[in-house]
């Protein structure tokens, strides 16, 4: 092929140098304009479905504009707006190039310069940055946020804050922050008018004020030569750095010991005066512009000289017994922040605080105490100890000593006595005091009794109480005390009578009940009696002796006694003794008060019997003849009733000689009860209207002269002109009734003859007088709408106005059957729901009143709570949280009851209730957990209860946590780039799971239990790990799985070569192809592919290309394939033959050309010659050397060979060559490249050569 084109070369040169050499004027050719590609869009990169602008600049308007895609031309239903050498289209990745066409001739210009388009296949992400990057900020502070898209360009910026649009689409928006800046901020990128971003991560910015520092110190008042330390701080924990003021001024580091790194502290290690002032600080956040105002300040003070420390014993007991409490405090006045020191007898001992209590003391705590006081830290400050303090314990409980004067056991009422109580050992005592075991109100150690009764007798004890620790000694022995009255002395005749006849001897004992030492005193007639030569005494006087009784002697004698031994005296005189004489038989005398027959019961009627002679007597008493238990002469009936009437008589009898008089005449009567008036309403209602009459009647059951008065409301009624009385006021009449006739009415009953009065009103009537329809007021128990089923409830009818109603009950607007006015519903039913309502009739008049409001009532099953776990599974692992939740549908106020295993759940350590015990949580699960869990609700306001409990649920609890299994697929222990492996994450227990990867220890994107690389690569390799976690609130998670390793290698690439030399092509009409895999040493087979396509044909390392099947221009490539592992390698790169068959003719035709050619240049040569006439030399131009020289040919060592050129296409895709050490660089055995371009058809080729006039040889 080179011959050809090196022949051509040679015959046009022939044919230019003749037209030269005649003088003649040539047409200049020239190259087509190459256009120039231009892309008018701002950015050479899109996303998916943008479009981008092209301009085809052809310099010249006979140009047209084609386009082209890949080297192919652009599909035209791609093209969006096409408008001369503009174009608008839907971008694909690729290269873009155009070319000029003429309109009026058939020549095309050469491919523009090329333009790639990068498409991106997913969508651009819009990434917020801020600086600086803190959070919070204060005001006035700058944030920089900066919005930026990473691919491409020319974007356009929208921002957003709490989701609203702000004004600006700025890359960077600047904001000097307040309080109004607080929110949180997106942002989104957009250009042109299709595409945009997704809206950004947000970030979150808060705008706090500038704090105010805090100034702080454990203590604002100290001792010369104490250390002090001053802090000052800010929220929020910044980088602060702090300046101290005094007095407003700034303290330098040599005005204190030291200040803290940043300031924060300062610090004063022995104080004097100098240091006194008060303090204050300010904050400056380290390097940025903010600065805090002052601080408040703190003044500090310093003492004069050191404090001293005192020690205090409570309560304030020199001797304390076991089991009492005592507290000992060590108080100093000043300042604060002490620590304190304890002490006893000398020796120290570990007590927190300033006060040691001691709640039981036994004899072990006895000593001597004091306390010490310090504070500080680095340096701590001492203060001198306190006094000592002596505790001393007794061993044994103390007992009272119980005294009393006077010191006997009985003693008469009037006298006093006293009782006093000592315990010998320490102070602070408060006694009680008991009496027969009862406690008496008196804390003193003295206890008297003042004119004794005989309820002070008993047994008397005390005991005592410390007033502070409420010690308590034993009881005291015991005082016993009879209190007694005085006795009254006893005067009696030591014969049974005091009537004797003159001569008789009588004879008078005096004495006392209880037997005492007493002496005795006699009167007769109020006149003390002596003795004489017929009356003497006994040894005390207590007998008085009359020998012969006389005259004289008649009278009333009587005595009076006193103690011998204390100053008690009888109070009175015994009861008198009249001594007489007398002889007949006496009648008693019956008497009556009131002297009537017939009595009211109620009424006193009293008899009296007396015998005027002498007495001694004893009187009998009797009714209807049957004998009264009554010795008195008096027999008294009060409050008379039915069985006392009868007839009364008595008699009287001597009481030792059982002489009897005789009966007295008798007295009858009879007992009748007091009536009770009887009012009543002469017409059947009480309740008129006004101008009505009104008729009201008062009488006694038993008829007799009865006179009657009327009340109103307690007032006396008058007659007036509308109101009168028959005689004796029996009864009531009101002609017209009116609004001052309203009340209640009552009467009262007088008898007439005796001062008996009715002892109770009649019963009140009440008159009322109303105009409006009543309406019934009707109420329920209980008073809600929703009831349930089971539940009794009941409703009122009632009209508050006038009576004799009866009442009649609706639902729903039909009649029930009750005249009642009430309706109860026992153990509701559905049925029962609706609209109740009640109205009323007069029982007598007929009158209705409207109906009642109406109570709705909705009867519901009661519900069955509903029990679900709040988290979707109920198997847990130990440690996991679980969260059960109770509910009724209805949403009523419920409280619940939770039950596992049948056993009520209560709250511990792990397990809680909220409020009502709606939701049962466990924090953290263990075996003790496991179980079925139920529910019940109970009503709060009402006794309903779900009458069974909620479905259960069954918590398990795992013994240990879960093990996660990774799984590798397929299992190789080597894999291949390009192979697809697949790790599958297994956990055998529960639910709920999500799932983390891990590569290297590192956390990986995906989710889901599996994770599959399609194509590994080899940064793929790696330690692969799986994790599962679940849970929101309190996140549960598994242990990390084993380690699974993946090593990937690169996977072999295969070759093409091709074996036939291009001198071959003359004698062969096939090409052979190679195919082989360098990369690995394994064994191989290979299968071939033609245009992509599988080539059905036996698996060879060779392959033969010829016209009959490759009869149009073919892609071919091919991959190795083996039984071990890689199974396959990397397909090769592809191999473009051409028509070999068109070719072969063409190089046939070529060479008869060739030899015609040759000829006529000879020819052509020789005519010029002879005819052509020589130019001067200095009008010559020099010939151009139409032909190279050898040295020249090995200067050219890249020129590509015109035969391997011609057969592949070289010129499209030209590999590097060498020339041999000859300077040849082309032979039969140079292996054609590989290319990869479509071959340009033979007539292209032509005018290729044609064009490229530079490409002829010269072998000169």
């Amino acid at each position: 092929m080179w011959l050809v084109k090196v022949l051509s070369v040679i015959y046009f040169t022939a044919c230019a140098a003749q037209n030269s050499s005649d003088g003649y004027t040539s047409t200049p050719i020239y190259d087509p304009p190459k256009p120039s590609l231009k892309l008018l869009s701002s950015w050479p990169d899109v996303f998916e479905n943008e479009t981008v602008e092209f301009h085809c600049d052809v310099h010249s308007p006979d140009w047209t504009a084609s386009w082209f895609f890949k080297g192919e031309k652009l599909d035209t239903d791609l093209i969006l707006k096409a408008d001369g050498a503009y174009i608008y289209i839907t971008a694909y990745e690729g290269e873009y190039a155009c070319r000029a066409d003429p309109t009026s001739r058939g020549v095309s210009s050469g491919l523009s310069n090329t333009v790639f388009i990068t498409v991106y296949d997913y969508s651009p992400t819009a990434m917020l940055t801020k600086f600086p990057d803190f959070n919070p900020m204060y005001v006035g502070e700058t944030v920089n946020l900066t919005c930026k898209v990473n691919l491409s360009s020319g974007w356009k910026y929208q921002w957003y804050k709490n989701g609203i649009e702000l004004q600006t689409t700025k890359e960077t928006n600047s904001i000097d922050l307040s309080f109004s800046d607080r929110g949180t901020y997106q942002c989104k990128a957009f250009r042109g008018e299709t595409i945009s971003t997704d809206i950004s991560e947000e970030i979150k910015q808060d705008v706090l004020e500038i704090p105010v520092p805090a100034l702080k110190s454990t203590w604002s008042d100290v001792f010369p030569s104490e250390s002090v330390e001053l802090g000052c701080a800010m929220d929020g924990g910044a980088d602060w750095v702090y300046t101290w003021y005094k007095h407003g001024h700034e303290v330098q580091a040599d005005d204190v010991d030291s200040l803290g790194s940043n300031g924060a502290t300062l610090s004063i290690r022995s104080a004097s005066a100098k240091h006194k002032g008060e303090y204050t600080c300010k904050g400056k956040l380290n390097n940025r512009p903010v600065s805090s105002n002052f601080s408040p300040g703190l003044t500090l003070s310093v003492y004069d000289e050191k404090p001293s420390v005192t020690l205090t014993q409570d309560p304030e007991y020199n001797v304390m017994f076991p089991g009492e409490s005592v507290s000992f405090r060590c108080h100093i006045g000043v300042s604060s922040g002490w620590k304190y020191k304890w002490f006893k007898d000398g020796v120290p001992f570990n007590a927190p605080g300033n006060t040691y209590s001691l709640n039981s003391v036994g004899t072990a705590n006895s000593g001597s105490y004091s306390c010490q006081a310090e504070r500080g830290e680095d340096k701590i400050f001492f203060i001198s100890s306190s006094q000592a303090i002596r505790l001393e314990v007794k061993g044994s409980q103390p007992k009272p000593l119980l005294t009393q004067v006077p010191d006997v056991v009985k003693v008469y009422t009037g006298e006093s006595m006293s009782f006093k109580c000592k315990v010998e050992l320490s102070s602070g005592w408060r006694y009680q005091w008991y009496k027969d075991g009862i406690h008496l109100l008196s804390n003193s150690n003295n206890l008297t009794i003042n004119d004794a009764k005989s309820v002070n007798g008993g047994t008397y004890k005390c005991s005592a109480t410390r007033d502070i620790t409420m010690y308590n000694t034993s009881h005291s022995d015991g005082r016993t005390i009879q209190v007694s009255e005085i006795p009254v002395p006893s005067l009696k005749s030591v014969k049974p009578w005091l009537d004797v006849f003159p001569g008789e001897s009588v004879k008078l004992s005096c004495g006392m009940a209880d037997g005492a030492d007493w002496t005795f005193s006699w009167i007769k007639d109020e006149r003390p009696v002596q003795a004489d030569g017929t009356t003497s005494f006994d040894l005390d006087a207590a007998t008085l002796s009359i020998s012969s009784a006389s005259a004289s002697h008649r009278g009333q004698y009587s005595c009076s006694g006193k103690l011998k031994s204390r100053p008690v005296v009888s109070s009175t005189f015994s009861h008198g003794l009249n001594l007489s004489v007398y002889g007949s038989q006496p009648k008693p005398l019956l008497t009556q008060v009131p002297d009537v027959v017939k009595v009211y019961t109620g009424e006193s009627v009293s008899f009296k019997c007396k015998v005027e002679l002498s007495s001694g007597w004893k009187y009998q008493w009797y009714k209807d003849g049957i004998l009264l238990l009554s010795n008195s002469n008096n027999l008294t009936i009060k409050g008379a009733k039915s069985v006392n009437g009868g007839t009364y008589k008595c008699s009287a009898t001597r009481d030792i000689t059982m002489y009897n008089t005789s009966h007295s005449d008798g007295r009858t009567i009879q007992v009748s009860e007091i009536p009770v008036p009887s009012l009543k309403s002469v017409k059947p209602w009480l309740d008129v209207f006004p101008g009505e009459s009104v008729k009201l009647s008062c009488g006694m059951a038993d008829g007799a002269d009865w006179t009657f008065s009327w009340f109103k409301d307690k007032q006396h009624v008058q007659a007036d002109g509308t109101t009168s009385f028959d005689l004796d006021a029996a009864t009531l009449s009101i002609s017209s009734a009116s609004a001052s006739h309203r009340g209640q009415y009552s009467c009262l009953g007088k008898l007439k003859s005796r001062p008996v009065v009715s002892s109770t009103f009649s019963h009140g009537l009440t008159l009322s007088v109303y105009g409006s329809q009543p309406k019934p007021l009707l109420t329920q128990v209980p008073d809600v709408v929703k009831v349930y089923t089971g539940e009794s409830m009941s409703f009122k009818c009632k009209v508050e106005l006038s009576s004799g109603w009866k009442y009649q009950w609706y639902k729903d607007g039909i009649h029930l059957l009750s005249n009642s006015d009430s309706l109860t519903i026992n153990d509701a039913k559905s049925v029962n729901g609706g609209t109740y309502k009640c109205s009323a009739t007069r029982d007598i008049t007929m009158y209705n009143t409207s109906h009642s409001d109406g109570r709705p009532i909705q009867v519901s099953e009661i519900p069955v709570p509903s029990l679900k776990s709040v988290k979707p599974w109920l198997d847990v692992f130990p440690g996991e949280s679980v969260k059960l939740s109770c509910g009724m549908a209805d949403g009523a106020d419920w409280t619940f009851s939770w039950i596992k295993d049948k056993q009520h759940v209560q709250a511990d350590g792990t397990t809680s209730f909220d409020l009502d015990a709606a939701t049962l949580s466990i924090s953290s699960a263990s075996a003790s957990h496991g179980g079925q869990y139920s529910c019940l609700g109970k009503l709060k306001s009402r006794p309903v209860v779900s009458s069974t409990f909620s479905h259960g649920l069954n918590l398990s609890v795992y013994d240990t946590k879960p093990r996660v299994t990774l799984m590798q697929n397929p299992i190789h222990n080597v894999m291949h780039t390009e192979d697809s492996v697949s790790f599958s994450c297994h956990i055998n227990v529960s639910s709920g799971w999500k799932y983390l990867w891990l590569k290297d220890g590192k956390l990986l994107p995906e989710s889901g239990n599996n994770h599959t690389i399609k194509s590994v690569e080899t940064k793929t390799t790696g330690s692969y790990q799986c994790q599962t976690q679940r849970g929101s609130d309190a996140v549960f998670s598994s242990d990390p799985s084993p380690v699974v390793k993946l090593d990937v290698k690169e996977r072999p690439q295969a070759g093409i070569t091709l074996l036939t030399g291009w001198s071959e092509v003359f004698s062969t009409d096939s090409l052979v192809l190679r195919c082989e895999v360098h990369e690995s040493q394994d064994m191989w087979n290979y299968t071939w592919f033609k245009a992509g396509q599988h080539i059905n044909r036996p698996p060879s390392k060779n392959h033969l290309v010829t016209p009959q099947n490759n009869p149009e221009q073919s892609e071919y490539t091919c991959r190795g394939i083996s039984t071990g592992r890689p199974s396959y390698s990397r397909n090769s790169d592809s191999f473009q033959t051409k028509n070999l068959l068109l070719k072969r003719r063409v190089l046939l035709s070529i060479s008869g050309c060739i030899f015609f050619g040759i000829i006529a240049v000879f020819l052509g040569c020789i005519f010029l010659r002879v005819f052509r006439k020589p130019a001067d030399d200095k009008d010559k131009p020099g010939e151009a050397e139409l032909f190279l020289t050898m040295s020249q040919l090995r200067q050219l060592s890249d020129t590509t060979c015109p035969m391997a050129q011609y057969i592949t296409g070289a010129e499209l895709n030209d590999p590097p060559k060498e020339a041999d050490e000859n300077g040849t660089i082309c032979s039969e055995t140079t292996q054609l490249p590989i290319t990869s371009q479509d071959e340009q058809v033979v007539e292209s080729e032509i005018e290729d050569v044609t064009e490229k006039n530079g490409g002829l040889i010269s072998f000169k």
